[in-house]
């Protein structure tokens, strides 16, 4: 038979366990970088969109360490009906949003990193909203180097990188002024 003092501490122990595991299962998906060819794919992340979103955004790090230049485009997404790589400007205090036609040229040796409120990956026609902790999946495609399929762990929204609290960052679509041009 257990004694009082035996009891509050096994309890104690049961409650550091089961407070240790929640916080385990709160934690973000872990990215993971991605090589195809001569091109290295860093951080992929994206932001949780709030239901009824009809778009979302993806970002990462783009690295050609060929002697080429490379030129990306995005294929298709398991959470969109398209997959776009857009940017994002200021013209005359109004935020416009655009296409990146023809895919986004990446120079030997040169790193371009999509972020909020820059170049980004759009998710258009969502199928459904983008939760937090989850994945979405994206293939992209380089004009040289090929297809790779990336995953994307969702972040909060509004999150400003990846693992940073909701609220970091301007939300894209919103806050302000923006006009989308296609």
């Amino acid at each position: 038979m257990m004694n009082v003092a035996g009891k509050f501490i096994y309890r104690g122990l049961l409650a550091a366990v089961a407070l240790s595991l929640a916080q385990l299962s709160a934690l973000p998906v872990q990215a993971k970088d991605y090589d195809v060819g001569s091109i290295h794919i860093a951080q992929p992340w994206a932001r949780a969109t709030p239901k009824g979103a009809s778009s979302g955004a993806g970002y990462m790090a783009v690295t050609n360490n060929g002697k080429a230049p490379e030129r990306l485009t995005c294929v298709a997404s398991d959470a969109s009906a398209q997959c776009q790589i857009h940017s994002m400007t200021m013209e005359g205090g109004v935020m416009r949003m655009r296409p990146v036609e023809g895919g986004l040229e990446i120079k030997p040796g040169e790193t371009v990193t999509l972020k909020p409120s820059g170049l980004h990956l759009m998710f258009i026609d969502l199928k459904h909203p983008l939760e937090q902790g989850k994945v979405v999946k994206a293939t992209l495609k380089f004009a040289h180097a090929g297809t790779v399929d990336v995953e994307y762990p969702i972040a909060a929204i509004g999150a400003a990188a990846p693992g940073a609290a909701a609220g970091g960052g301007m939300m894209e679509g919103h806050g302000g002024m923006m006009q989308m041009g296609h």
